[in-house]
């Protein structure tokens, strides 16, 4: 009730007025009539779980349905995953013990402009504020990071995880879940690999020394639904997102067919994968990186918890030397993901007064 409280008074100005730091754009504003996806591809993932005796043909199969929801959704849901269901629930009853807590005991935890891990409750998406409060944690600690986004600066820091003292436990079961998401990403990156015509262990030695994080969201009921979103339009600037999902619904899609956003309505105990940007330059646009957003509702309060792999901060990204040729040369020059995720972060941690950094920067005429 708090938080919800804490929401309200941020949205409202002294004259009962919107706060215009959450308002979209008129042509950005959720619509009043709600579409609901159709044919989202739901894919099986049992063929190639640790038990199950392989099957040429069935992964074969398999293969065939990743590569077809890359190209004609840039997302997909996956069952039988083989991630434990127990430790997402408690996963799940963690976090909204955590967002329960007062904001004062949130903000012990709370992240800042050196080290943006922890909790924070003003993030931007496109420069507009989000109707959401987040707690992000490292999947390896330190995770080493460059200091700017400027290409000739060479300094490199390391961030670090809080430790948050409740709930009790909290920081061992994160661990554990993150362990089983590397596990599940990588099956899913060989898959996309062999999609695409190259070795399934191709984009292994981008993941050295990843910078991968998980993010807990919590989206509070929202008194001015119609011009708030939970978050913004935008596309993950990484490489895959491993999303958890409660029952209450509010992630939307674009679809690529007809460009309408449409409501990615829950499956009990399945992931939702998105294709990130960096696949979509790996693939040299073959896949495309998926433009979502979430929305907001009056009533209950939602919450999800994705997982975001990302490489090293070193790693060159640039289109596979195997899917380019004189026929169809390369679309992107190189950038740097370090740089390129630094820039990322700053402009989510406050407004900026530019458009931020996307992909299509590095496009080449």
């Amino acid at each position: 009730m708090l938080t919800l409280l804490m929401f309200v008074i941020s949205f409202r100005t002294t004259m009962g007025e919107v706060d215009p730091a959450f308002v979209q754009d008129q042509q950005h504003r959720p619509k009043l009539s709600i579409i609901e996806a159709k044919g989202i591809p739901e894919i099986d993932l049992s063929p190639i779980l640790p038990h199950a005796a392989p099957d040429q043909y069935d992964i074969d199969t398999l293969v065939k349905e990743i590569g077809t929801a890359c190209k004609e959704w840039g997302f997909f849901q996956v069952t039988n995953h083989g991630v434990s269901l127990s430790l997402r629930q408690k996963l799940e009853e963690a976090s909204r013990k955590f967002f329960a807590q007062s904001l004062e005991d949130k903000k012990k935890v709370g992240r800042d402009e050196i080290n943006p891990t922890g909790y924070y409750d003003t993030e931007h998406t496109k420069n507009v504020r989000d109707w959401k409060e987040v707690f992000d944690f490292l999947s390896k600690d330190p995770t080493f990071i460059p200091l700017t986004s400027d290409e000739f600066d060479n300094r490199v820091i390391q961030w670090s995880n809080p430790s948050p003292q409740y709930p009790p436990q909290f920081r061992i079961i994160i661990e554990e879940y993150i362990e089983e998401m590397e596990k599940l990403a990588y099956k899913l990156l060989e898959l996309i690999a062999l999609s695409l015509g190259v070795e399934a262990k191709r984009f292994e030695e981008f993941f050295k020394d990843q910078t991968s994080f998980i993010r807990f969201n919590h989206y509070p009921p929202c008194p001015y639904p119609h011009l708030a979103l939970g978050v913004g339009r935008h596309k993950d600037a990484g490489a895959l997102t491993i999303l958890a999902q409660d029952d209450v619904g509010g992630l939307e899609v674009k679809r690529k067919t007809d460009q309408e956003w449409v409501l990615v309505k829950p499956t009990p105990d399945a992931y939702i994968i998105n294709i990130c940007d960096i696949i979509q330059v790996w693939s040299n646009d073959v896949y495309e990186s998926v433009e979502h957003r979430v929305t907001v509702n009056t009533k209950k309060d939602r919450f999800s918890i994705p997982f975001f792999l990302n490489p090293g901060h070193d790693a060159e990204i640039k289109p596979l030397e195997e899917l380019i040729n004189e026929q169809n040369p390369s679309k992107y020059r190189p950038y740097k993901w370090g740089k390129f995720f630094v820039h990322k972060i700053g402009s989510n941690f406050k407004k900026q007064d530019v458009e931020n950094l996307q992909i299509y920067h590095y496009k080449l005429s």
